[in-house]
């Protein structure tokens, strides 16, 4: 309880200090990679936390316990010469509902198309508005975008400046010959990402992170059937946004994340029996290809 007040009292009343805001687990694996010394991959395990963990980026204030918590597992799958590297990286961001100890995820993505250089003991530099390598660049767009949905989901619109932030990460680097920022480069990538939240059109997914979280989960503890109302108002405002954009990649982000909280929110034996035949249509829908998985909802009565 104590560390949620610290933290809404932080996202929403604009304090300033130096402190730090990710608290991020880094992780670089590179068991694929044969015929290399393994040093390599320890060394760019260090400098990317160093990157993330201890660089300011913003001016809200965050003290050590509340820091943000989310990961950057990096798997190296190639090396394509003495610096340069082909991998995915397994991107998670999580924050606290009140008054428990749970920790729901916000985000839940692999990036499949992450290809960079990085040669030991050189320092990773960036600066906002610049594109210096393609490493620094992903590492910040990603960072952006946890700090975006992390601060919508405490206030309406929240992460706004954050994603604007990730936006110009994109902006930058437009001429950067790796892939996974144009706008051709596929429907899912990072550009299309950033994109997605910050469309006009789209603002059912922005009220979602807010709604769901902030005046749903957030709320249960105390008011069990209204914070789940909101739950279900934030769903069928993401249906109707799916019903105009059926492929929409942020709505797959949304499912991917929150499946399995989804099924265990709404399997509860206190859900009305018609509220769980409704929402699981809503899953049904949002989520054809795990539509099955949605059924252990309506066995739990």
């Amino acid at each position: 309880m104590k560390r949620f007040l610290l933290i809404a009292i932080v996202l929403l009343s604009g304090m300033y200090s130096s402190a730090q805001e990710m608290n991020c687990t880094v992780s670089v694996s590179a068991q694929q990679i044969e015929g290399t010394d393994k040093r390599v991959f320890e060394t760019m395990q260090n400098a990317i936390y160093e990157f993330i963990n201890n660089r300011k980026w913003s001016n809200y204030n965050f003290r050590i316990e509340e820091r943000i918590e989310c990961t950057f597992l990096i798997t190296v799958n190639s090396r394509l010469g003495a610096d340069e590297f082909t991998g995915n990286i397994n991107l998670v961001l999580r924050r606290p509902v009140l008054n428990s100890a749970y920790n729901t995820v916000l985000l839940n993505y692999i990036d499949k198309g992450f290809q960079f250089h990085y040669t030991e003991f050189q320092p990773l530099d960036y600066s906002d508005g610049t594109f210096t390598s393609n490493l620094t660049s992903v590492l910040a767009f990603y960072t952006y975008m946890y700090l975006g949905l992390y601060f919508d989901s405490f206030s309406q619109n929240g992460g706004q400046a954050f994603l604007v932030k990730a936006q110009e990460v994109v902006t930058t680097a437009q001429n950067a010959n790796e892939p996974g920022w144009k706008a051709f480069d596929g429907t899912r990538n990072r550009y299309w990402m950033v994109e997605n939240f910050l469309n006009p059109s789209n603002l059912a997914l922005r009220e979602f992170y807010y709604k769901y979280h902030r005046l749903g989960l957030d709320q249960m503890y105390e008011k069990v059937d209204g914070g789940r109302d909101n739950c279900t108002q934030s769903l069928e405002g993401i249906k109707n946004l799916y019903n105009t954009k059926p492929e929409l990649f942020a709505i797959q982000l949304l499912t991917d994340a929150k499946r399995d909280e989804f099924i265990n929110v709404y399997s509860d034996q206190k859900v009305p029996p018609s509220e769980k035949a409704s929402v699981v249509n809503i899953f049904k829908e949002l989520d054809p290809a795990n539509g099955s998985k949605y059924q252990a909802i309506l066995e739990n009565h």
